[in-house]
């Protein structure tokens, strides 16, 4: 087993518990980024992209903005979601933090809806009954699964690696390989939501698509800044815009999202604005069971 997705599971695993024990009331996104990034980096690892903090209707692809100014309030539920990667190979990984207790059965669920699906993972498996213990885990306890979020599969330098691992029973399936690596990532909503996410005008995360030259030489001196920094895993503008100043980092960012070589991601809200809980373990299927590697 590469000892490399070991390394970045246990990091990952530190620094996911250690959020998870502090009292985010009262403190802003952009502290909770950092604080959360820099710890990744103090225990040897690196992020395979920007800490996301995403907060009640908000499901995924938050992270702060430069100097951002949204503060943790005493009835948010807060979703952090990290990826520590160690020469490219990534450990994914997500926990929900309640701020007020009427959220926390919302929380419970979602973790056991993960702890259930990872209890009969082995090699050989069929992808679809993993859904369906947590689509059955979620139901029963009278909330809703969000139906188009789903995990993945990972490999080198790719966080989503082609296959996914949905929250929902579905008759399409695959086989989960030994060796292979995924992240299982339920999030679920109240009994009021939609169970559907939408996308928001909010796109505060990056990641290059293309290195064919622009033909603009300060484009294609920016592209290669971006390569040789992040590869093609997502970067926020808080990691580039002290090397290009958060006007000009804007700018070009513009023109190459326009030329298709950079993709923004959209923030994903809950269509009903209910609140959304996450959870998530990055696992490898091995001959006498599975390896979660950020447990």
């Amino acid at each position: 087993m590469n000892q490399d997705y070991i390394k970045a599971g246990k990091i990952a695993s530190l620094v996911r518990n250690k959020i998870k024990k502090k009292n985010l009331i009262g403190l802003s996104v952009y502290e909770i980024c950092e604080k959360v990034e820099h710890e990744i980096m103090y225990q040897g690892g690196r992020c395979a992209f920007p800490v996301n903090v995403s907060i009640n209707d908000v499901a995924a692809h938050y992270t702060a903005e430069p100097e951002d100014q949204k503060i943790i309030a005493d009835k948010d539920l807060v979703k952090i979601d990290l990826g520590v990667q160690i020469n490219g190979y990534i450990a994914d990984t997500a926990t929900t933090i309640s701020c007020d207790y009427n959220d926390d059965n919302l929380v419970e669920i979602t973790e056991n809806a993960l702890k259930n699906a990872m209890l009969i993972i082995e090699p050989g498996i069929k992808s679809n009954n993993i859904s369906k213990i947590i689509e059955e885990t979620i139901t029963q306890s009278g909330y809703k699964p969000i139906v188009n979020l789903s995990g993945h599969s990972l490999d080198k330098y790719t966080i989503h690696a082609g296959k996914s691992l949905p929250n929902i029973w579905s008759a399409e399936y695959f086989l989960l390989s030994s060796g292979d690596v995924y992240a299982c990532e339920p999030f679920v909503t109240t009994e009021y939501g939609s169970g559907l996410v939408k996308e928001g005008n909010i796109k505060n995360i990056f990641a290059l698509v293309s290195r064919k030259k622009t033909k603009d030489d300060e484009l294609d001196e920016f592209i290669e800044y971006i390569w040789n920094k992040f590869n093609m895993l997502p970067f926020s503008l808080r990691w580039i815009h002290e090397q290009w100043n958060k006007k000009k980092s804007k700018e070009l960012l513009d023109k190459l999202i326009k030329k298709k070589s950079i993709h923004a991601y959209p923030i994903l809200l809950e269509s009903n604005n209910q609140k959304v809980a996450q959870a998530e373990h990055t696992f490898i299927p091995i001959d006498n069971g599975v390896n979660i590697i950020t447990n």
